[in-house]
This record gives structure tokens, sequence and C-alpha cells, in this order.
């Protein structure tokens, strides 16, 4: 399909996003496509590994085609954005459980979809553009594709932090939260595919550049002290008081996401920490994006910051204000029927 190409070269399954003036946003069927190309490269003998790329410098992926959810959601149409979402998720797991190393090379902005598609993988590159962050409380979403999983094994309460706030993370600090393994210069990527290509090995792979700390591993004091609070009003109070500049910032930024996701991602966030794998993860990001239409903040996110893009969401809740019902709501567990179905690839152990 134009969106993204599947094909092998020598050794190598290669998997490359395609829509760079969209800053190559996941679609549905770029989703189905790659998971058909994983399936089938799977059991085949002439494909060593996998590769996982985009075009053009700005963005590896910037998140999910969500544009189609929306409208479907206001015309009363929840069944698209669940399909979409059931099987995004389900590539997700196959892409973390995959039995053959897969690679994925990671420029620009990596947010979202860009998260699940690349940062679940064997092995992980980034490069010195790449901006790495979960943004979906700003849009009346949950850091989903697998997000809470990365989010939940983070140091200390960077994942809280990360979350709540989308910030966003360059190439030290990925690293340091465990999105990404190893930052090599982008002007050797072409050379460094041919040869994974060519060899069908990760052993050509360097170790990649060390880097320093960034601000977020800078700031984890602050950010540990703060995002250990039980809800979202706790947090908020704990930056309120902290007394330094950092704090206030990102109290600020706090104050314009949407509570009720908020209040659902550290919910799921803790939930993750205690799941047995991403499967199970995903399974309960589910639980909310499924209902994200009908009963979270999504469809106003959506308008404020994709539609009208006045950047002015009108939020039912603020923090602290949450009711437990409508979280109840979002967050109880699905139906049989309406649940993901993983399919026949057995869960890791």
């Amino acid at each position: 399909m134009d969106d993204v190409q599947t094909r092998i070269q020598g050794r190598a399954g290669r998997i490359t996003l395609t829509r760079p003036k969209a800053l190559n946003a996941l679609s549905h069927p770029m989703c189905l496509e790659i998971e058909r190309a994983l399936d089938q490269w799977r059991e085949d003998g002439a494909v060593d590994l996998v590769i996982i790329d985009a075009e053009g410098e700005r963005a590896f992926c910037a998140g999910g085609d969500i544009a189609a959810v929306y409208h479907a959601g206001r015309a009363g149409d929840y069944a698209l954005g669940q399909e979409f979402w059931r099987d995004e998720y389900r590539m997700n797991d196959k892409l973390a459980h995959y039995p053959k190393p897969i690679v994925s090379f990671m420029q620009g902005f990596v947010m979202g979809g860009g998260v699940g598609l690349g940062s679940h993988v064997s092995h992980r590159i980034i490069g010195h553009s790449t901006q790495v962050a979960m943004p979906e409380c700003g849009i009346g979403l949950i850091p989903d594709v697998g997000g809470t999983w990365l989010l939940a094994r983070a140091p200390g309460h960077i994942g809280e932090y990360l979350g709540l706030t989308g910030a966003r993370m360059g190439p030290s600090d990925a690293i340091f939260a465990g999105f990404a393994d190893r930052a090599i210069r982008e002007a050797q990527w072409p050379a460094l595919i041919d040869e994974l290509c060519n060899t069908g090995t990760v052993a050509a792979l360097p170790a990649g550049e060390t880097l320093g700390d960034g601000p977020i591993a800078r700031a984890r004091l602050t950010i540990d002290r703060c995002f250990w609070g039980e809800d979202i009003a706790a947090i908020q109070l704990k930056l309120e008081t902290a007394g330094d500049s950092f704090a206030l910032e990102t109290l600020k930024t706090m104050q314009q996401k949407s509570a009720l996701s908020m209040a659902a991602t550290l919910w799921l966030i803790r939930m993750a920490r205690e799941a047995r794998d991403i499967r199970e993860a995903l399974s309960n990001e589910f639980r909310f994006t499924a209902r994200a239409c009908q009963y979270g903040e999504f469809i106003e996110g959506v308008r404020a910051q994709i539609i009208d893009k006045d950047r002015r969401p009108i939020w039912q809740f603020k923090a602290g204000d949450v009711p437990e019902d409508r979280l109840g709501t979002l967050l109880s567990p699905l139906p049989e029927g309406l649940a993901i179905d993983f399919g026949a690839q057995a869960a890791p152990a």
C-alpha cells in the first residue's frame, strides 16, 4: 500500500512508513499491513530479522491517524475506533513477542502509535533528532499501544510524570526511561541498515553513543517527590508546594490536560506495574479506549487539538472532581465479545 512498504531485502524483512507529509501517522490499514507482513515472515526461513523505519526527517511516526475515529464517534459510531484500537494493540503484542529480532530506527517525532510501533521491539535505535512522548491526556485519551507497560517500568515515578504531562524525551531521556536502547547518528543509519540486510544478524549494531543525563533524569528528585501521590489532586498539591520552577511548570502543564484521562492514566500505569506481561496492559488500556468516544473526553480533545486546532478543549472535570462512577465505567472489564483476541500466539511466560 502507498502509506507503508513491506518487502524482503537480503536477509531482512523491511517495513517502511511512507507518508512523511502526515508525519507517518499510523492508520488502521497500515496496522493491518504491518501485521500481515509480520505473520508472513514469522516462519519464513529467508527472513532472519525485521527492520522498521520511516521516510522523512521530521518523524518516525507522530501517532495514530485518529481523524476518522473522531468523525465516526461524533456520529455515534463507536465500532470504528474499537476495531482500529483492537487491531493496533494486537499488532503491538506481536511486535513485543516476535520470535526474530526486530530493529527499529526512530528519528524525529515518536509519539503515541509511533511508540507502540518502535519501542516494544528487541532493538530500538534513536538519533539526535528523536523526540519521544505519550501526549494522549491532551486529547482526552490515555497512553495506550502498550504505553502504560513502558511507563510502569521507567525508573521511580518517571512513568507517572511522562504519562500525565506528555513531556517529550530527547535521546538521553528516552534511553533513561526505557523507550529506546541506543543512540546512533542518523547519518550512519543507511549503511547500518544495508549491513543488517546483508548479514541477517544484529551483531552489526554498534553499542551507540554515551549520552549525559537529560533534563528529565536531572529532575528525577522532584518528580519522585511529587508523583507518588495517590491521585491527581495530591500530585498537583505536591507540585504546587515543591517550591521550584520545574514543579510549577509541570503543574501548569497538567492543568491543561483532561483530568478524567489523567485519573485513568494513573490507575492504568499502577495496574501495569502489577501486570504479568504487555498483553495484560494492552487489555486494560483497551477498557478505556473502547469507551473513549462514548464516555471519555476524546471527542472534545481531538476537536480542540486536531480538528478546529483552537487548543482550547473544554474539559468536564477538574482534578479532585472526577466522579468515581465515570472512572468505573471507563475502566471496568470489557464484555467477552468486545475484548481483544490476541490469537494463537502464546503469551510470554
